[in-house]
């Protein structure tokens, strides 16, 4: 199965080890799914990361965007649907989803709602690792 983390479930990883973020990104050196990326998210990672919204380090941060980097598939992407969602800042997760064929993982549903007319589904950190448990 294929994924693309939203940052906030990133962020939301790296602030609590209590949560579905954590345990999502705990897993993803397993088999169970495959991160998909493209540079214009991980900058947005880096970016993101980097303002101080976790107890991270800039040295820590870079190593788990290494981390993420050497265990997703990279994507190039040619085509842009601008403006597509209600924020525009979130079309480039849209663009990587179709172009990689995969489901997006977002704390923030409602911003992803016109991802369906993609074929794309979007579910929360909770709801895509209940999925998984049901999977064999």
């Amino acid at each position: 199965m294929k994924i693309v983390l939203d940052t906030n479930v990133l962020v939301a990883a790296l602030k609590s080890s209590q949560g579905a973020s954590f345990r999502l990104l705990s897993m993803v050196e397993h088999d169970r799914f495959v991160l998909q990326v493209s540079t214009p998210l991980i900058i947005e990672y880096e970016a993101v990361l980097k303002r101080g919204l976790t107890a991270l380090s800039s040295e820590e941060i870079d190593d788990v965007i290494d981390f993420i980097c050497s265990k997703a598939v990279l994507h190039k992407i040619f085509y842009l649907w601008r403006p597509v969602l209600k924020d525009p800042d979130d079309d480039f997760v849209l663009e990587l989803a179709v172009k990689s064929n995969a489901t997006i993982v977002t704390w923030n549903i409602a911003d992803f709602k016109r991802a369906a007319q993609f074929g794309i589904a979007v579910m929360t950190p909770r709801d895509f690792l209940a999925s998984l448990e049901i999977q064999p």
